[in-house]
């Protein structure tokens, strides 16, 4: 069994290292969820099929949004190294727009959480950035580097370089309406990363510093992958979540375009 998920995460890496080095033009593209299937830009394989459907009821523009319902034992994983065991049903990005070690992006997406959504203390993320570690043990249960937490009743968003994870933003009151988020992101190990970010319009996170976690903890010296996902991915409980999903997009931006970074 452990020969076959490293054989596995061997050729997944092998596809990244393939899809990126391929890679020639700057990455710009978007999605509305206004066709009836799942666009090419995203792998669900971090999400039960069934769990997603393009629904036109809540919508932030166009004439459908993207819904995400999780149930529980959906995509199912065992907690490590003393962690509770989770359940996630995530849109991933496309391996081959998996984003590179100093280079700027920009994304953006808008949500919205019904005001029946629950309020629960267990850990729920519905957006994150995520380090790609190669099936290497010592790296393979790190956090997120960037994320959106949604917990009792307050979204944060948090930074993780290492053991201790900082919270750079916190709000309530998020429920029943649509946000709007625009995040700035250049991923390194030195300390000339950059996070920006705003919702509906209001800038709310500078940052500039370290945005990588070390090579010391199992990854690359350099030249890493950082990976999207967003929808429910949350500690194990009985009670179903819904997300709604709109106008998402994703662009590479060249440096010298981009006013005090």
């Amino acid at each position: 069994m452990k020969t076959k998920i490293k054989t596995c995460f061997l050729l997944f890496a092998t596809v990244i290292l393939v899809a990126t080095a391929c890679r020639k033009q700057l990455i710009n593209v978007s999605d509305g969820f206004e066709k009836p299937g799942l666009s090419r830009i995203w792998s669900s394989d971090r999400m039960e099929r069934r769990s997603f459907e393009i629904e036109s009821q809540v919508v932030r523009s166009g004439r459908s949004a993207a819904k995400i319902t999780l149930l529980t034992s959906d995509t199912y994983e065992a907690g490590e190294q003393g962690d509770l065991p989770t359940e996630r049903d995530e849109l991933r990005e496309a391996t081959s727009l998996f984003s590179l070690e100093n280079r700027m992006y920009e994304f953006k997406f808008s949500m919205f959480l019904p005001d029946t959504f629950p309020v629960v203390p267990v850990r729920l993320v519905i957006a994150q950035w995520k380090e790609y570690c190669g099936g290497n043990d010592s790296c393979s249960n790190d956090s997120p580097v960037v994320a959106l937490r949604y917990v009792s009743d307050t979204l944060k968003i948090s930074l993780q370089t290492g053991r201790h994870r900082t919270i750079l933003y916190e709000r309530s009151d998020i429920r029943n309406h649509w946000l709007d988020f625009d995040f700035l992101l250049r991923f390194t190990q030195k300390d000339n990363g950059i996070l920006k970010a705003s919702i509906n319009g209001e800038k709310i996170v500078d940052y500039k510093g370290v945005t990588s976690y070390p090579a010391s903890r199992g990854y690359r010296p350099d030249s890493n992958r950082y990976y999207f996902k967003m929808g429910l991915y949350r500690d194990v409980m009985k009670e179903p979540m819904c997300i709604y999903i709109d106008d998402y997009s994703k662009k590479e931006i060249e440096e010298n375009t981009v006013s005090g970074s």
